[in-house]
């Protein structure tokens, strides 16, 4: 690490330290800490083109194209000339940005205050379709819907939820032609029904060369107790997809980095009307995918999966604690032990039943049997995927049942399943095998209906023979 980045470093963590985590929230701004910079602008291949312009969005006080320059002067990256253009809200932030990418001579540094999305979105904006390389870490901050942030990136065709998403696709569309664009951010546009608008663009318009994946979810920005699981991309423009180079490191050291090459069917399956972008962590496929016995939908199963229709916080005026002669239970994944229901819970700091009546009649199911799984769980766990086992007989004579929305419910037309086929299914997920492939496309701490429909399942009769 050059004395530059060291002395940046510094300011980093100073600036962080004297931050509050409501300005950080409010910005949605982790500053990118020196040795992960260093990483990121190593990931860039030597250069086709004589002259470079390097985009930086989100800079913070410069950190990533400090890294990137570095190795520019060490005549790594020869280049003829080198543009940087970037960009920066925060005015104190700004005042470092400048300094420091200005220490570097044969550089012509741009700087930028404002609102990126804004100057990208207008028809003024100078540098269309001109950046031949890119290094971001964007803004982690969620994107109203009716915002002029989603207005603006409408009209370009960008549909997204998140700033983060909305700057690497605003980097993609205002690049040349086999532009270079190095990332980090969230893992979380890998899944989910939110991302797959960006997912299309950015499959459509990029190949992905390279993905590393950090196994701890709090150690990319530990100064700043970041809990999100990051990803680095790097990424081609225009490029022919071909094989994907992965990497994992427990942490920002990389000291035990791991290199492997997957084929690009690993990371997104022809077959997945989603595209859901895996990031394989161990050699070759995963048990799930090498058997062929395990190849069913869901609807080849007869079954479906639902989010729990209860939202407790909207129907708080019939919650009850304890049960009463017009309630029926209302169930939380505290209410479930591996195959046991544990209901009424004592004690428990959630209500128990709800009330039965026209108003509530339209959110419940029918009593019986059912395969639930929490949506909610920590990347450290030892399972991911924790499925269990709804039994009729802990209710009585109920005659309908609430799941509160914290649960995926499988199902059959909101009617219960056969036992067997129930007990089968938890058994199922509750595999390692099936672990470690969910783990494969879900970087987050949520495990939503969507994601259980896009994994694949043995066929209903060997379900129902592990039942």
């Amino acid at each position: 690490m050059t004395p530059h980045l060291e002395k940046i470093d510094r300011v980093r963590q100073h600036v962080s330290k004297t931050t509050s985590q409501k300005r950080k929230g409010e910005l949605g701004q982790f500053m990118t800490p020196a040795r992960i910079a260093q990483f990121m602008a190593s990931l860039f291949p030597a250069p086709v083109t004589a002259e470079c312009r390097l985009l930086d969005a989100g800079a913070g006080i410069g950190a990533l194209s400090c890294a990137f320059l570095d190795r520019y002067a060490k005549g790594e990256l020869p280049f003829n000339t080198v543009d940087v253009f970037a960009y920066e809200v925060d005015g104190t932030l700004r005042e470092h940005l400048a300094e420091h990418l200005n220490a570097y001579r044969g550089v012509q540094a741009h700087v930028f205050g404002g609102d990126f999305i804004e100057q990208a979105g207008s028809p003024l904006f100078n540098h269309v379709e001109d950046f031949t390389h890119a290094i971001l870490n964007p803004p982690y901050k969620k994107i109203n819907t009716d915002s002029m942030h989603r207005r603006i990136l409408s009209s370009l065709g960008i549909e997204t939820v998140n700033l983060y998403s909305a700057f690497v696709a605003l980097a993609v569309a205002h690049a040349r032609e086999g532009a270079q664009i190095v990332a980090i951010t969230p893992r979380s546009f890998c899944n989910g029904p939110y991302y797959r608008p960006f997912r299309t663009y950015l499959l459509g318009k990029t190949a992905i060369r390279h993905i590393h994946l950090f196994k701890s979810r709090n150690k990319a920005f530990s100064d700043d107790d970041v809990l999100q699981e990051n990803v680095i991309l790097r990424l081609e423009c225009g490029g022919k997809q071909g094989k994907v180079t992965i990497t994992t490191s427990s942490d920002d050291t990389f000291s035990d980095m791991v290199v492997r090459e997957h084929s690009f069917t690993d990371i997104v399956r022809k077959d997945d009307p989603e595209q859901f972008i895996r990031v394989p962590t161990t050699a070759g496929k995963s048990e799930i995918e090498q058997n062929k016995e395990i190849s069913s939908t869901l609807d080849d199963v007869g079954i479906q999966v639902s989010t729990g229709p209860v939202v407790d916080f909207r129907l708080r005026h019939y919650l009850v604690s304890d049960p009463e002669n017009d309630t029926v239970p209302l169930l939380y994944a505290g209410h479930f032990a591996s195959f046991k229901t544990d209901w009424p819970k004592p004690g428990f700091k959630k209500p128990n039943a709800i009330r039965l009546n026209d108003a509530t009649r339209k959110w419940l199911y029918p009593n019986g049997v059912y395969c639930v799984v929490r949506r909610f769980s920590s990347k450290e766990e030892k399972r991911r995927i924790v499925a269990s086992v709804v039994d009729p007989s802990a209710f009585g004579d109920a005659s309908m049942l609430g799941f509160e929305n914290h649960l995926n419910v499988f199902h059959k037309n909101k009617q219960g399943l056969p036992r067997r086929l129930a007990e089968g299914l938890a058994l199922y997920l509750n595999t390692a095998a099936v672990d470690e492939a969910f783990r494969r496309f879900n970087g987050h701490t949520q495990v939503n209906a969507t994601d259980l429909r896009a994994m694949k399942y043995p066929s209903r009769d060997i379900l129902m023979q592990l039942g």
